[in-house]
């Protein structure tokens, strides 16, 4: 025997083992989901007092969010020689993000307009209980594109981080980075002490990851529970016609842009299952974006580019909210007899164009900024949302699936468009 097969045959026999498959964070969340619907139908008071589950779990992860994305953006920045570059990479990232969240706009009109959801319904709007929907309204306030770009400022820099405002944290890092970049050599120390905190909060994810499955459990048995699965019947039509609709942007148009940027949309999606499971579970896309980053770096794309783009677009590229702004409104003018005229409904898309943006990550996001837009439209009785609030948090599954998914491709694109992607780690990872 040789020196090598000595050496080879010493080796511990478990460290050739493959790690048994229930290991695995997908499947221990899969199970969670499996278990929740199990729970939901049988003891769905049990199920429904199980919320706090799912909340602490979202709570746990998006206390993170705004420190991950300061210190990621912060160091990035930093690091960069080039500031034009940062410049070039956030003008992309948004001509992108407009194109591609407009075209789901679009998607949802045409798809609207062929399927009709609403009809068949011939609800009388006085008949609808308006004060269901007040509360949403009182948080939903059209805003003028100044009003917009003041909001991108935060009070204190305290304050941005206090409240979570993704936009406003990420304001802020770009105006550090910007600065540490002028300082040169003395903000080396800086800089690094930013990339060091990033791995620690990277490790403070995973071990909050090890609760995930509780947190799935808690979330999915919740709605099940309250709303049940009995409440779709009514509103099936709608929901199929949401959901396929996803899912055709997502093999489709997704595709398409992603084959064209030299990868496979479905050899993507597996990459990222567990980030899906975690998303359609919550209800919020927020709750993945600390992982989808880490996997988006490991794809290959320059750590500095992930931590620009994914944030901004977690803000203005929300494929899946679009996708329901348009499909929902259309509905509740079809389900109360209100016939659009072709300019009617290109008013809608322009407003939308606007309002979509402040559907962030947030759970119901969309539902209230589709209110907001309803109320800028008053041709659409805005008392006609309360027809699809007791569904909304199904819908909410898949807008923020979508909303996940799209931030990822986009990713991918403007990484390869800047040249800040590694193409051979790209297809050897998805391998």
């Amino acid at each position: 025997m040789t020196e090598v097969q000595a050496q080879i045959a010493s080796l511990p026999i478990q460290e050739t083992r493959r790690r048994p498959f229930y290991f695995s964070l997908w499947v221990q969340v899969l199970t969670a989901v499996v278990l929740a619907v199990i729970v939901g139908c049988l003891f769905p008071t049990a199920a429904t007092a199980m919320k706090p589950l799912g909340d602490a779990y979202i709570r746990m992860i998006t206390m993170l969010i705004t420190l991950i994305i300061f210190c990621t953006v912060v160091s990035g920045i930093a690091g960069m020689s080039d500031m034009k570059k940062v410049g070039r990479i956030g003008g992309k990232a948004l001509l992108y993000f407009e194109a591609v969240s407009t075209l789901a706009l679009i998607i949802g009109l045409v798809i609207g307009n062929v399927v009709h959801p609403g009809a068949g319904f011939n609800v009388d709007p006085n008949t609808l209980d308006a004060k269901s929907v007040a509360a949403y309204a009182g948080q939903a306030r059209a805003q003028s594109v100044t009003e917009f770009l003041i909001h991108l400022i935060p009070t204190t820099v305290v304050d941005a981080f206090a409240k979570g405002d993704i936009l406003e944290v990420l304001l802020v890092a770009l105006l550090f980075g910007f600065a540490l970049s002028r300082m040169g050599q003395r903000g080396k120390e800086l800089t690094a002490l930013c990339g060091r905190a990033t791995e620690l909060l990277f490790a403070v994810v995973n071990i909050i990851l090890r609760f995930a499955p509780l947190g799935v459990f808690g979330a999915m048995a919740f709605t099940i529970g309250k709303f049940g699965v009995g409440s779709l019947g009514s509103l099936a039509k709608l929901i199929a016609t949401f959901y396929i609709t996803s899912l055709l942007f997502v093999v489709l148009v997704l595709g398409c842009i992603a084959w064209i940027a030299g990868f496979n949309i479905f050899k993507f999606l597996i990459y990222i299952k567990e980030e899906m499971l975690l998303v359609l579970a919550t209800s919020s896309s927020e709750t993945a974006l600390p992982t989808l980053m880490e996997k988006l770096e490991n794809l290959g794309c320059s750590p500095s580019l992930v931590g620009l783009v994914v944030p901004t677009g977690y803000t203005f590229n929300t494929d899946g909210s679009s996708i329901y702004m348009t499909i929902a409104a259309l509905f509740v003018a079809q389900a109360t007899n209100i016939h659009l005229t072709i300019g009617q409904q290109l008013t809608i898309l322009a407003v939308a164009m606007l309002t979509s943006k402040g559907a962030s990550g947030v759970t119901g996001a969309a539902f209230i900024t589709l209110v907001g837009t309803l109320m800028v439209i008053p041709t659409i009785p805005v008392a006609g949302m309360a027809l699809i609030l007791g569904i909304d948090r199904f819908m909410s599954m898949f807008r923020a699936l979508i909303n996940m998914i799209g931030n990822g491709v986009a990713t991918i694109v403007v990484a390869r468009w800047e040249q800040e992607l590694d193409r051979d780690v790209l297809r050897s990872t998805l391998a």
